[in-house]
């Protein structure tokens, strides 16, 4: 259990506030890249601030506060031309960097327009996804994550509107015993696509199942919480699952790539009760079939919205939690994933949690957030973020999901795979 204000430190990330203050020393997803082609400009909230994303005339995005420096008008109106943004209300053209190009209204173009700084953070692309830096003096780099720098055909993303606190769906992604009931299906035949896990001839699924109260173990990295857990498997069989949480607001985990690669989800708040999930997998070696990448977007609405959602009971359907899947939601688990946060209420109050011996990796995760942000408070960096190029890999983000010998040293056998990757 943590107290109240421990809780506000860790859900609140408005301007000003302490867990905002360590969002914003990290690059994070502001849009999918999808959403913004040459044209109109994009309106964004992130972080509890209202923006515009938008691509100049050399296709660079940018980042602007959302009301123009002049007289407030809405800039997400306005027009992409002459290396910038320009406000259909008075004319003022602003580039990327908030620099005020242009006051066509005023004698010679706007004597005093240098003087102006409209609000402007530094955007980036990669992965497709454009991400930005909100917070003071110089950015860090950009972390080379294996899902940012593979090649465009080797992955995919897409992102999906949670009705929630960001803080509730990430601590989703790294609570092992969860697996063996949300996402549990009770019919396999009726999946299109299950993975048969290496080192023997049973699914995910299966072994998930088998074993519902697994071994964890937690071990803190760099760059967050590394999460071992093993389930019995057979005579002489455990299987091992290695999963992350990722400073500040990420976690990684199996998925149909695993061993070839992983998933991510990037949980990035809208504001304290609302934010985006964005849905990364990628392999190392293949290209993405079709199959995979309509996967993640199955059930989607054109603007990233379940269609199961609280309003339709998540469509659960009684009949079908009989003979095919543990929660009666269908098949994606997405659907599941936003039926357990959400419905804990739109920031859950910790306070009446009763927490036990499977959920150490959430208070790890947590006391990790917690240091991060009394770091920033005390004027110090927090973790993870990289300013040393020979540092930006990281080999040691493993992800593993197969079956071992029980005999063997998983810690060993992980490590083995750092060097490996």
């Amino acid at each position: 259990m943590i107290t109240e204000q421990e809780n506000n430190l860790l859900t609140q990330t408005g301007p000003l506030t302490p867990c905002g203050e360590l969002m914003r020393r990290y690059w994070q997803p502001v849009a999918l890249s999808e959403e913004l082609p040459y044209g109109a400009p994009l309106k964004v909230r992130i972080f509890g601030e209202d923006l515009v994303l938008f691509r100049d005339d050399q296709g660079r995005p940018g980042l602007l506060g959302l009301h123009c420096s002049h007289r407030g008008t809405d800039l997400s109106y306005g027009r992409v031309e002459d290396g910038g943004l320009r406000c259909v209300y008075h004319g003022w053209l602003y580039d990327v960097c908030g620099k005020v190009l242009e006051q066509p209204g005023e004698p010679g173009g706007g004597a005093n327009r240098h003087e102006i700084r409209h609000l402007a953070y530094p955007c980036q692309e990669a992965g497709g996804v454009i991400v930005t830096y909100m917070g003071p003096g110089e950015p860090p780099l950009l972390p080379n994550y294996e899902f940012l720098a593979a090649p465009a055909e080797y992955r995919t993303v897409v992102k999906i509107f949670h009705n929630c606190n960001y803080l509730q769906s990430n601590e989703g992604n790294i609570d092992p015993v969860h697996l063996s009931f949300l996402h549990h299906f009770l019919s396999e035949a009726e999946v299109a696509r299950l993975r048969t896990v290496p080192g023997g001839n049973a699914t995910d699924n299966t072994l998930l199942g088998n074993d519902i109260a697994p071994t964890i173990e937690v071990e803190v990295q760099d760059f967050g919480v590394r999460i071992y857990t093993l389930r019995n498997a057979g005579p002489d069989k455990l299987y091992l699952r290695v999963t992350n949480f990722v400073l500040p607001n990420l976690s990684a985990f199996g998925g149909s790539t695993v061993g070839d690669g992983y998933a991510v989800h990037w949980h990035v708040p809208i504001d304290d009760t609302h934010h985006w999930k964005y849905i990364f997998m990628f392999s190392r070696t293949k290209p993405l079939d079709s199959e995979l990448r309509n996967k993640s977007r199955s059930e989607l609405t054109a603007d990233y919205r379940m269609t199961r959602n609280a309003a339709n009971r998540y469509q659960q359907d009684r009949d079908s939690m009989k003979t095919k899947t543990f929660t009666g939601m269908g098949f994606n688990f997405q659907a599941h994933d936003a039926f357990a946060t959400e419905s804990q209420g739109s920031v859950e109050d910790r306070t009446n949690e009763h927490l036990v011996s499977s959920d150490k990796a959430i208070v790890a995760a947590r006391k990790l957030l917690l240091n991060a942000i009394q770091a920033v408070n005390e004027g110090r960096e927090p973790p993870h973020v990289i300013r040393d190029s020979k540092l930006n890999h990281f080999p040691h983000l493993v992800v593993v999901s197969e079956l071992i010998h029980a005999s063997t040293d998983w810690k060993e056998h992980t490590k083995k795979l750092e060097t490996a990757s």
